[in-house]
């Protein structure tokens, strides 16, 4: 079974509207950022944004949150930009000024358009700093999956309060017997992670209540890179990057300046 159709059983009415929470809000960004509207489908879009630092600083790719949007970067981009990197953040279907409805299966084909359509917008920009790829929560499942699948395009991955095994969430959040059709125990992350050698950090919280700190530790056990970084912040899932700050950033200038 493809990674595809794993998702796709997860495509049900009621699984959807457990897992994704759109919200609609946009708002013009800061006079240095741009915004970008990537086609993946006809007739729907993704709104997408850029925020610069320099044409041959290192450029992450983030994709963001459940429950977030690309414009809640505005107050996040500038830490980015203080360490030297470009920061550019896709929404996903149904999020912030995005068309369309979010799915499993689309989330995922999706991520490879907007590599794509990146990658040009960075080349017409004359932009030639290294490119890395981080997914925060369930962004992670985005950010593995190209990391997965384009090893050559990307210098690192950076993984922040992540998702090792849907099944072991869905057991932790109580809702496992709800799914007629679970997936595979090491989908998505897990099963993928075991081949991904790039350079790899993980950030978690150790209190986190809402994907346990145990999902970190078994990515980090079985990721196949040499070069591996764990690091445990005592925040939980919302609140790391704010309780943490000095750490977190540190050890994302230490991966994309290796």
């Amino acid at each position: 079974m493809s990674s595809l159709d794993e998702f796709y059983s997860l495509d049900q009415p009621e699984v959807l509207l457990f897992v994704f929470y759109p919200r609609k809000d946009h708002w013009p960004g800061p006079p240095d950022s741009t915004d970008h509207i990537i086609p993946v489908e006809e007739d729907v879009s993704i709104v997408c944004r850029f925020y610069p630092h320099g044409k041959t600083s290192p450029t992450i790719i983030y994709f963001h949150g459940n429950g977030e949007v690309v414009s809640d970067h505005d107050y996040v981009a500038p830490y980015y930009n203080e360490l030297g990197i470009n920061l550019f953040v896709p929404d996903y279907r149904g999020y912030g000024a995005s068309g369309g409805t979010p799915t499993f299966r689309s989330m995922t084909r999706d991520t490879h358009t907007i590599l794509n359509a990146f990658k040009n917008i960075l080349n017409e920009g004359d932009y030639s700093g290294n490119l890395f790829v981080m997914g925060r929560s369930l962004g992670s499942i985005s950010a593995v999956e190209l990391a997965f699948h384009h090893q050559d395009q990307f210098k690192g991955v950076i993984l922040e309060s992540g998702i090792a095994s849907i099944t072991n969430l869905m057991r932790h959040m109580g809702t496992y017997e709800a799914f007629s059709n679970p997936p595979a125990p090491d989908f998505p992350n897990l099963a993928k992670i075991k081949s991904i050698t790039l350079p790899t950090l993980i950030l978690h919280g150790e209190r986190d209540t809402m994907i346990p700190v145990s999902e970190a530790k078994t990515m980090y056990k079985h990721s196949a890179a040499k070069d591996k970084r764990l690091v445990l912040i005592q925040s939980d899932h919302n609140d790391i990057m704010l309780l943490g700050m000095e750490e977190y950033f540190s050890s994302i200038r230490e991966l994309v300046s290796c």
